[in-house]
């Protein structure tokens, strides 16, 4: 019988990683280096790959999941369309005005704080009519002025407009009937679907962030497809949104803003279900990539959902997993600053031209090159030996930017950029952990992405946690979850009641009608057997932002939990309901936890590394060699294609459920 493979790619800013498990269980995984320019050809690169290196036809291809960055990329490097707003008459500025709140206090020059690049003032246009809080019309739309600002916006070669009127969440029969309006061949973004909820500012960005992002999304997307067709790939490619779940191309090209966090989504549902197989329910994750470091805490086996995100400093409305990011990854650029401190990030290497020892040239010292000094790394078998390492060039970059001037060894200014860059991500833990009330010391500590495994020791000493969970696949365990996240739809609406006043027959007719249009867009998915959460939005009467709590039993008890949980405190006074939600996710999808290959044991080697106590010998053992049995003391290193994890002294490292390899402080 022919054998079937699922894929799973994910696009990093260093590597595009491929899983592609087939359905004896069995796991092939790689590393290609992203192509910043068209990030599309790593995928189809990686396609390639499957098909030269393990035989994997794209008829054989049964299901097609992808993590992408291109969302997020097109506002970090300003590379959206050019696009129009349209509002109330008297608000074509909530854009602009934003919430009147600096977050830089003693900064000199003031800077914008609000995504005024998205639509500048001569790209907002009034349209009069105007509707009451109650969602009655005090205005009807006067269609003319909706004509002449749509002429003035093709007139400014618009290639995407935004509408985003006053209280149209109550009733978005306006907003719609402007997009009847508009020219078919214009890509509309409307805020009573991106976002339904009040605060007129925070709905009206997040729509222009849709409308923003949605033709590059609509063309990356397009063109992937036509690249996966051209391969002979006949199945629907399905893209990761930030909550964790999947949708068809299709509808995700519908709604691109979801998009935001997709690869660091992926990692947090790959790292949930290995800590569950590993017997922990309780985690820290930590994806440490080629760029930046995405941080999640997973308690009781479920991830934090929150409300809205940050994007390049922009509070943006849409659910989310929780990830905390720093640009913090093995590409992390060393440097001096103006008073000769060293200082790690947050500009990185990325692949082109990538850290000095690619060969690439690279003359700036990264994190890699760190590694690659201390002996951490070796340069024969990074990535799995695709990519051959250059140590001298390594040497040469820390010594001449950060060795010389500060008078130190290579070796010193290594373990010292090692060290900066470790002491960044454990502030950063304490920030998403003890911020928020949570002692990290009853956490294990997930780490995944190519540098995860290696610098897991030194974060967990630093947070007194004692066991660390190694993935069988970290280095690429973001497009292992891709396969194990479910098809997931989302809809919400405005559902403005004190909890004091809440009538539940209403309350069920409203979740019923949100029913009915998420379960059309999983039928569009070809999904029927399906789990329903319901969810509302709750806040305490006169408090700006709320919390999403399941609709499970008393409302109001589980809004108390969710607010001491994330705030630190509850107090007992009214609430009310903001919105409410529906979530429709399919019942399958595993996450790829198969070994990609079973070698011939190979002999123990050593060789020397630097840790904080000086230089030791480390044994050097290979992953695929490992037993139930084995048992190895640090210093150690573990060696596989996708990583490689640093075993300090005062650890040992076994394997343990899941096929994961557990890491345990004993000194």
């Amino acid at each position: 019988m022919r054998m079937t493979y699922e894929i799973g790619i994910d696009i990093g800013g260093t590597f595009t990683d491929v899983v592609c498990r087939a359905d004896d269980g069995s796991v092939r995984i790689a590393k290609v280096p992203t192509t910043r320019g068209d990030p599309s050809r790593a995928v189809l690169t990686a396609l390639e790959t499957a098909r030269n290196e393990w035989g994997v036809s794209p008829l054989e291809i049964t299901r097609f999941t992808h993590g992408t960055t291109v969302a997020t990329n097109a506002v970090l490097e300003r590379k959206g369309a050019r696009i129009g707003l349209i509002a109330t008459e008297g608000f074509k500025d909530v854009l602009e005005i934003g919430r009147q709140m600096r977050h830089q206090m003693y900064d000199l020059v003031l800077k914008p704080e609000t995504p005024v690049f998205l639509a500048p003032g001569r790209y907002r246009k009034e349209v009069r009519e105007r509707l009451d809080a109650s969602g009655n019309v005090l205005i009807p739309l006067d269609e003319d002025s909706v004509r002449q600002a749509i002429a003035e916006l093709i007139a400014l070669d618009v290639k995407a407009i935004a509408v985003s009127l006053v209280f149209s969440f109550l009733d978005p029969t306006h907003e719609r009937r402007i997009r009847d309006l508009i020219p078919r061949d214009i890509p509309v973004s409307l805020s009573s679907d991106v976002d339904p909820a009040f605060r007129e500012y925070e709905r009206t960005c997040v729509t222009a962030f849709d409308a923003y992002i949605k033709p590059v999304v609509a063309d990356y997307l397009a063109n992937l497809e036509a690249g996966l067709a051209t391969a002979g790939v006949t199945v629907p490619l399905q893209v990761m949104q930030s909550r964790g779940g999947l949708a068809s191309s299709a509808i995700a090209r519908q709604r691109p803003v979801r998009l935001f966090l997709s690869g660091p989504a992926a990692g947090v549902v790959g790292g949930l279900e290995a800590g569950k197989s590993a017997g922990f329910k309780d985690l820290i994750t930590v994806d440490i990539g080629g760029t930046s470091c995405d941080i999640a805490l997973i308690t009781g086996g479920e991830p934090l959902i929150r409300g809205e995100g940050l994007i390049d400093g922009y509070t943006v409305r849409v659910p989310m997993v929780d990830v905390t990011a720093i640009g913090a990854g093995g590409g992390s650029i060393a440097w001096l600053d103006g008073a000769g401190s060293l200082r790690v990030g947050p500009h990185s290497a990325g692949s082109e031209p990538g850290p000095a020892c690619y060969g690439r040239g690279g003359t700036q010292p990264t994190v890699t090159d760190a590694s690659v000094v201390l002996g951490y790394i070796d340069p024969a078998n990074f990535a799995g030996g695709t990519l051959q390492l250059q140590p001298d060039l390594s040497h040469a970059a820390i010594r001449t930017v950060i060795a010389e001037p500060l008078g130190l060894t290579v070796e010193e200014a290594a373990l010292g950029i090692h060290r900066v860059l470790n002491a960044q991500m454990a502030e950063a833990i304490r920030l998403v952990s003890i911020g928020r009330g949570i002692d990290p010391r009853g956490y294990a500590l997930l780490p995944l992405g190519g540098g995860g495994p290696m610098h897991a020791c030194a974060l967990a000493e630093e947070l007194g946690i004692s066991s660390i969970v190694i993935p069988p696949h970290p280095g690429v365990l973001s497009a292992a979850g891709l396969l194990g996240a479910p098809v997931e739809h989302e809809i919400a609406a405005a559902f403005p009641t004190p909890l004091a006043k809440l009538d539940e027959t209403s309350m069920a007719k409203a979740l019923r009608d949100l029913d009915t249009r998420c379960g059309a867009l999983m039928a569009e998915e070809g999904v029927n057997d399906t789990e329903v959460r319901h969810f509302a939005d709750v806040c305490y009467i006169g408090q700006s932002y709320h919390l999403e709590v399941p609709l499970t039993g008393d409302i109001y008890d589980a809004f108390l939990k969710a607010h001491a949980r994330v705030y630190g405190h509850a107090t007992q006074v009214p609430a009310k309901i903001v919105n409410l939600r529906t979530v429709h996710r399919s019942r399958t999808g595993t996450v790829a936890a198969g070994t990609t290959e079973h070698k011939q044991p190979r002999p123990t080697t050593t060789r020397p590394i630097r840790v904080a106590s000086g230089t030791v010998q480390a044994a050097i053992w290979h992953r695929d060699t490992f037993t139930e049995k084995t048992t190895i003391p640090g210093p150690a290193i573990v060696e596989q294609s996708d990583t490689t994890t640093l075993v300090e002294p005062g650890w040992t490292a076994r394997l343990t459920q899941g096929n994961a390899l557990l890491l345990e402080r004993t000194a």
